[in-house]
This record gives C-alpha cells, structure tokens and sequence, in this order.
C-alpha cells in the first residue's frame, strides 16, 4: 500500500472512530470525493486493517459501519498545520467578536496538546510558528461588535436546556429597554450578532431578531418550551442578505455590475440563492431572493456606480444617489 493510500485509510478510521452512529457509504463519498466503487473499497481495505471495525443496517436500510474500541489512538499524530487552524480560528472568533467561543476552542486546545508527548510537541513547534507567521497573526485595526461573555454563556445555557430567556431589550424605537420573554432558537452571527427566537406564548408567530448589543440583562429562567420540529435555522438564514429579517422586504433582487466589475462581481457569493448571466456587452447580472435592503445598500456602497440596482425599486432609490465614480479599486 502507497503511503498516500495508507494516509487516506486513516483519516477514514479517523473519521469512522469520531462518529460513534458510524458511517455510511454516501459518508466516505462526500469526505474523500470518491466514486461508490471506491468507497466501497475503502471500506473493505478498513476492515482488512482495523479488525474491531463492524457493521449492520440502520433503520434506514444503509449499511452502516462503526468501531467500537479506542485502538486507533495508537496510530493517531498531530501536525503543525491542524494545531496553527486552530490558532486561526480563535483569533477570528475573537476578532469578529465571539469571546466565549474563542475561550472554548482554546481550552479544546490545550486539552489536545496535554495528549501530545513532549518529543513530537518539540518536533511540530517550529513549523507551527512559520504558519502563524505567514497567516499574518497580528492584532489587526478595524470595526467588530463588542459582545459580553457573560450574556453569550446565559445563551448558551438557554439553548442547551430549552429554557424561556427574559431579556431588558431596548429596540430602536424604544426610549427604555423592555423586559422581554424569549424562546431562544439561534444565534446568527456576522457583523452584528442575533438572537432568533419567538416571544413566549405566540408560538403561531413570525420568528424575530433580537440584536445582541441591544440587550441590557438577561436571565435564565425555569420555564421550558418546544423547539419547533418544522424551523430550520439555516433555511431562516437565508431569507436574509445578511442578517437583518424583515418580512416585507423579502422579495426577488436583480444587480448588474458593468464589463469593468464583472470579473470581481463573479468572484462572490453574494447569496447562496444566486443566478448570474454573462450579458452580450461583458456585463454580469446577479438575480437572488432575500431581504434586508439597509445591508444591501451597505454592500453596494463599496462598487460605486459599476452596479446597478434593477429590482426591487425601493432598494434602488435607496443607492441611486449614492453611486461614486472615484473608487481606485473595486472589492
């Protein structure tokens, strides 16, 4: 066996030893981006090599495989690539302002590292160093929401305990905060933090938003509610441009970036619902459903006038006087 084939064998052990409701053979495809012919042979390969390795049919009806013991520890090393991602992830979190979940990935961290002996510790160090080096680890300048650890931990807690949250909230359009009573579904995180859920006791209502750096004081009450088995998070996610909901603006939104800015325009996912057209005349038409029409104009800002907004009108009143021709760069 190549030592190629040998590596791939075992971050496919690796992976079967992580799941303990095992792995299917659509599981092995998706991972290694194989055909089911391969996967297929992966699987007899593994259990050629791994004897503790067993499997059975789900309720489902697909074979699945798992592996009950912890011999593959032995086999197991860290590199120092896997320990500078790490790294990596921490300092965005941190950066983007996600205090506690940087916190918890450094502990996971350290937790690893006390596993490591200290000669391959010695051995990975140097090389980690240069990765941070090149990642450009540096406390960079820049706009990022202040987040309280305090208020992300009581989330937490709430979501893991299906607890009701009361929450002192302070709207745009309140004078005072509000006490609150929330069932909490989710966090949507990017330049702001929000908090999804329904108020308590209008569960035939819309979700709602609730902006984190608007909330005074919460508290975790005793009080219980049901998840909802029919809400998606990610599915609510992508009714919005960013992360703003707002029902009424939810509609189809149609951009053209000029031959100048179709190059760049390609290079973005602007909504994960996106259709883009070539046009005859080198021009890129970008077509998506979303709302949330304030962060749009936000966005459009930064292309000046290559874009044009050609749905929904409102949007387009919103930038139309806004669209600079002195931008040196594009985004």
């Amino acid at each position: 066996m190549s030592f190629a084939k040998a590596e791939q064998l075992l971050d496919l052990a690796t992976m079967l030893r992580a799941r303990r409701s095992g792995i299917t053979l659509n599981d092995v495809e998706n991972r290694f981006g194989c055909s089911r012919r391969t996967a297929q042979r992966m699987m007899r390969q593994l259990e050629a090599r791994f004897p503790d390795v067993d499997a059975g049919t789900d309720d489902d009806g697909y074979k699945r495989w798992r592996m009950p013991t912890g011999a593959l520890k032995d086999f197991l090393s860290l590199h120092a690539d896997e320990i500078a991602a790490l790294d990596f992830a921490i300092a965005h979190l941190a950066r983007e302002g996600h205090p506690r979940e940087a916190r918890l990935i450094e502990e996971l961290k350290a937790k690893i590292l006390t596993l490591v002996p200290g000669p391959t510790a010695a051995r990975i160090a140097p090389d980690h160093d240069a990765l941070l080096e090149a990642q450009g680890f540096v406390a960079r300048p820049g706009p990022r929401p202040m987040i309280d650890e305090a208020l992300s931990g009581i989330i937490a807690n709430a979501f893991k305990a299906c607890a009701v949250l009361e929450i002192d909230y302070q709207a745009r359009t309140d004078p005072a905060p509000r006490r609150r009573a929330i069932a909490p579904y989710g966090l949507l995180a990017g330049a702001r933090r929000y908090l999804v859920g329904r108020p308590e006791g209008d569960e035939s209502g819309p979700v709602r938003t609730y902006r984190m750096d608007q909330i005074r004081a919460a508290s975790l009450t005793t009080r219980t509610f049901v998840r909802p088995l029919d809400f998606d998070l990610a599915a609510f996610a992508q009714r919005a441009f960013g992360l703003y909901q707002n029902e009424r603006e939810y509609g189809e939104v149609v951009w053209r970036f000029g031959p100048k800015a179709s190059a760049n325009a390609r290079g973005y996912v602007f909504h994960p619902s996106q259709t883009m057209v070539d046009e005859v005349d080198g021009s890129l038409t970008v077509r998506f459903r979303a709302a949330g029409h304030l962060e749009m104009a936000w966005h459009l800002y930064q292309w000046g006038e290559a874009v044009e907004v050609l749905a929904p009108e409102r949007l387009r009143a919103m930038v139309e006087g806004h669209r600079r021709s002195d931008f040196d760069a594009l985004p």
